[in-house]
Parts: structure tokens; C-alpha cells; sequence
């Protein structure tokens, strides 16, 4: 077969294959679509010089709610690179508002450069409902400073 051949075969091949109708499992897709996942973060704040933030997956009903610890600049000038590792106590609440508590986690994550995801809270909250959740970072030299976000639960 020459390459002319060869190249008229691929065409009529990926012609049939992009032509041939959609399966079934396509509308599952769709219905799946439906239940969208909205994520809202507080603004960002700085906490034992690291940048925090606490954000929330919406999902129906259902939150996940969780914070983040990142790098708050690039280093100062002369500043040993990569740094040392810190040790943090993490704390992360959450309630709707108007008084019911949805929990509180506290641990202990270490943090060297890249961005770490501190997961705690998931639970199911009546729809109509505002979430407020707060997240905190403290080290050894270094007080908690905690950021927040309020996010509406739109069924």
C-alpha cells in the first residue's frame, strides 16, 4: 500500500469512528453534570508567615470544607533556599449560621514550599443555609491569625 493509501485508510477510519453515534452512558454524564461542585475561598491571610486561606467545596447539600497553607512571597534576598520545614498547629470550625456547630479539627502538618491542603470538615447542611467556617496556622514563634469565609448553601 503506498503512503497515499495509507493516509485515505486513517481519514476514512477516523471519519467513521467520530461519526458513529453516542452510547447510552452519555446521559449519565449529563445527569451527573447536574450536581455541580462550587468552590469558595476567604481571602487570603498571613499567619506565621505563610499565606492561609479556607475555602469550601458546595456540592447539593453537602460541604467539604478545608484550608490551605502556601508560601506568602517569594524570599528575601540572601534567605537559605529551600527553608526548613515548620511544624504548625492547624485549626479548622465551622458552624451555620445562626448557632449549630459543624465541628472542629485540630491537628499538626509540616510545611516546607509547596502548598498543603489541611482537611477536616464534611458534613450535610439544610439547604437555604449560610456555612461559616474559620481556619487557623500558629508555630512556635507565632499566634494564630484566622481567616474566614460565609458560604450560602443554594439547593
Amino acid at each position: 500500500m503506498n503512503r497515499i493509501a495509507r493516509i485515505a485508510a486513517g481519514t476514512a477510519g477516523a471519519v467513521a469512528l467520530f461519526a458513529a453515534p453516542v452510547p447510552a452512558f452519555a446521559s449519565a454524564a449529563t445527569a451527573t453534570a447536574a450536581a455541580t461542585t462550587v468552590t469558595t475561598c476567604g481571602w487570603s491571610g498571613l499567619q506565621a508567615g505563610l499565606s492561609t486561606k479556607v475555602c469550601a467545596d458546595v456540592t447539593g447539600d453537602s460541604v467539604v470544607l478545608y484550608g490551605q497553607i502556601g508560601l506568602a512571597g517569594p524570599p528575601s534576598p540572601g534567605t537559605p533556599w529551600p527553608p526548613a520545614p515548620q511544624e504548625l498547629l492547624t485549626r479548622l470550625s465551622a458552624d451555620v449560621a445562626g448557632g449549630t456547630s459543624l465541628g472542629a479539627v485540630n491537628g499538626r502538618t509540616v510545611f516546607t514550599v509547596s502548598t498543603v491542603r489541611v482537611d477536616g470538615i464534611s458534613t450535610t447542611v439544610p439547604c437555604g443555609s449560610t456555612v461559616h467556617a474559620s481556619f487557623s496556622v500558629e508555630a512556635i514563634w507565632r499566634g494564630p491569625a484566622p481567616v474566614t469565609v460565609d458560604v450560602p448553601v443554594v439547593c
